[in-house]
């Protein structure tokens, strides 16, 4: 990659420099290269000499035209860069050889080499996770969008990746559910069974306000849930299997996928629990409470020093796992889970087959192997930033510290409505907030399925013709992109306005430059006169207009973007990339006729095209979106 050669050809000299000026080699010193605004102060840029002034006690400038001097003498860039001026008051500028960079094996396909160096072999990505009580909705879709790209990004890098759907099938929201379907009445059709059941869901949360002795029905269905043999429990079983289905189906829309599902119950039932109880028995940092409050309890003690002590002072120090009525809570089993996602445990799940490709844990079946992860990556909203840190706690007390530093929490922002969206949905919008939280339990939110239908109505009506990728295709990567393209931590105010527009940064945007550069290709190959130039153009740079050589750069930025993006675990990275590339090629598109001009000038940008293609289409597939021959 252009930025790792110039790195390490920057440091070369740096480290000779010092040596010469009898200085020890700073261990905080950091080589940091830039992509100048400006091309004419070159491709990229380095501030080292401004850096290094401190530690020489000499003028940035006269350093920066000392390693100028060196670098070019010495040609320590290893060529790739035709030219290295200073500019004031220290700056470094570099300007890259195209000739040779488009010479190079891959220089638009780009090979991946040393992006795994040192770091784990196989991650398993946990996502979406979604309780099977009811339909999702798009707050959920946002977290299935992450690490879905988060799966994609890291297989494209070359770890080997297992994607994980944790399946809640013990919990309070199925049991709320199960109890709907008994105690709640509803006359209403439905197309699906989770949009029946979303229904049902607000309806027994507002029977349990006026009705709170229903609450011990919940109760009821909670322990028949666990004990996993009675009519309730197959009632149970039965809901969540449907619900989960129709999930899977909506993810495939927007080209998610799974290897595993993983339900809670099989973790009850493999034992996980009493083995990561014995473990933590071992240790000084796990006790049963005698008096107080919490007398009864098994608690895990966070010392004040803990992950997520200041930030979550509302928390009490000590975290229970096991309630004085000895049910587990879910961090205990989610300790347990994790310790048998790093291999950990002695015990081990069976699976059967759910579909082609996935596999489900299952109360009898077959061996896999699956688990056993180097890496672990959950994606969870900010809220489980607490519970995230308390199984890091656990697995440092357990003495297994390097499993805990690779154990990473990818937090992200939730999705709310914004007002208009909100007064669409019936709520009242008369206090005048900014946003409006999405509420399963008063049946307030957008159903994935249902902005599926409405952003494929809309893109249908604004298509000028029907040809190549479908409308529901277009639409759902629409939907995609809107909620990647923010950054993780950005609370993702949706507006239904918003999402479904199709110019500016959007999803529809990159398609279009996308098949445009397809078209351009297409048609040359079935020119006569220009059949022979297509796959087999050179890049001339005497040739190169200004458009050209913006569009180029960021063509060859795109090796380090997706690194800056794996090493972030930040999608958003990536849709900014595309789209200014995108943006880039339809400056160049306008300014610079590709099948105009003669042979070697069409050559040249058919070159370009080709190149531009390639790039836009790796960063297309690491976002999860289409790459249609045609709009």
């Amino acid at each position: 990659m252009l930025h790792k050669h110039l790195a390490d050809g920057i440091e070369k000299q740096v480290t000779a420099l010092l040596l010469e000026e009898g200085v020890e080699h700073p261990a905080t010193l950091k080589i940091v290269t830039e992509h100048p605004v400006r091309s004419e102060h070159g491709d990229y840029s380095s501030n080292i000499a401004m850096q290094l002034a401190k530690i020489l006690r000499k003028p940035p400038l006269h350093i920066a035209q000392t390693l100028q001097q060196r670098i070019q003498e010495q040609g320590s860039v290893q060529s790739l860069f035709r030219q290295v001026d200073v500019a004031p008051p220290g700056y470094l500028n570099f300007y890259v050889n195209w000739t040779l960079w488009a010479e190079m094996e891959g220089a638009a396909v780009i090979a991946q080499e040393g992006m795994r160096e040192g770091k784990p072999l196989k991650v398993l990505v946990e996502h979406t996770s979604i309780n099977p009580n009811k339909a999702a909705h798009v707050g959920h879709l946002r977290n299935s969008c992450i690490g879905d790209s988060l799966s994609r990004m890291l297989r494209y890098a070359g770890y080997q990746v297992e994607v994980h759907n944790y399946i809640d099938d013990l919990g309070n929201q199925l049991a709320d559910t199960v109890v709907g379907l008994l105690h709640t009445q509803t006359e209403q059709s439905y197309a699906r069974f989770g949009d029946f059941c979303w229904e049902t869901y607000a309806k027994v949360n507002h029977a349990f306000k006026e009705n709170p002795a229903l609450l011990d029905e919940r109760v009821k269905v909670l322990h028949a849930l666990e004990e996993g043999s009675s009519n309730l429990a197959w009632v149970g079983e039965l809901v969540a299997e449907r619900i989960v289905r129709e999930q899977l189906e909506e993810m495939k829309h927007f080209g998610i996928g799974y290897d595993v599902l993983v339900w809670e119950s099989s973790i009850v039932k493999a034992g996980f629990w009493q083995d990561a109880f014995a473990l933590l028995q071992e240790t000084g940092m796990f006790h049963k409470e005698t008096e107080g409050k919490l007398a009864g309890c098994w608690v895990l003690k966070q010392s004040s020093e803990g992950p997520g002590a200041e930030e979550n002072a509302d928390f009490q120090a000590d975290k229970v796992l096991v309630r004085s009525n000895g049910i587990l809570t879910y961090t205990a089993k989610d300790i347990a889970y994790h310790l048998w996602k790093f291999g950990i445990l002695p015990n081990d799940f069976v699976y059967k087959k759910w579909s082609e490709g996935l596999w489900s844990t299952a109360p009898s079946g077959s061996k896999k192997p699956i688990g056993r992860a180097d890496c672990v990556i959950n994606v969870i909203d900010h809220r489980q930033q607490y519970p995230q840190a308390m199984v890091k706690l656990a697995l440092s007390v357990l003495g297994y510290d390097e499993q805990a530093s690779q154990l990473k929490h990818v937090s992200y922002g939730v999705v709310s409505l914004s007002p208009d969206t909100a007064a669409g949905l019936g709520i009242d919008v008369a206090d005048g907030k900014a946003a409006y939280a999405m509420s399963g339990r008063q049946g307030i939110g957008i159903k994935v399925a249902d902005l599926l239908t409405r952003m494929e109505s809309i893109i249908d009506a604004k298509r000028s013709r029907q040809a190549g990728i479908s409308s529901k295709a277009i639409a759902a990567a629409a939907i995609r992109y809107y909620l990647l393209k923010y950054q993780l931590q950005t609370e993702v105010v949706f507006d239904l306005q918003q999402a479904t527009e199709v110019t500016g940064n959007s999803g529809v945007y990159l398609l279009y430059a996308y098949t445009r550069a397809n078209s351009i290709l297409e048609k040359a190959a079935v020119q006569p006169e220009l059949q022979a130039l297509v796959g087999k153009g050179k890049l001339d740079v005497t040739l190169l207009a200004e458009q050209e050589n913006q569009l180029l750069r960021q063509i060859a930025y795109w090796p380090e973007t997706l690194e800056a993006a794996v090493q972030q675990l930040a999608p958003s990275l990536i849709c900014h990339y595309a789209f200014e590339l995108a943006s880039l090629f339809n400056h160049f598109y306008s300014a610079c006729p590709v099948l105009k001009g003669d042979a070697d000038l069409i050559a040249h940008r058919l070159w370009i095209t080709q190149r531009y293609k390639e790039t836009l289409h790796h960063a297309l597939e690491v976002l999860g979106l289409p790459t249609p021959k045609g709009m």
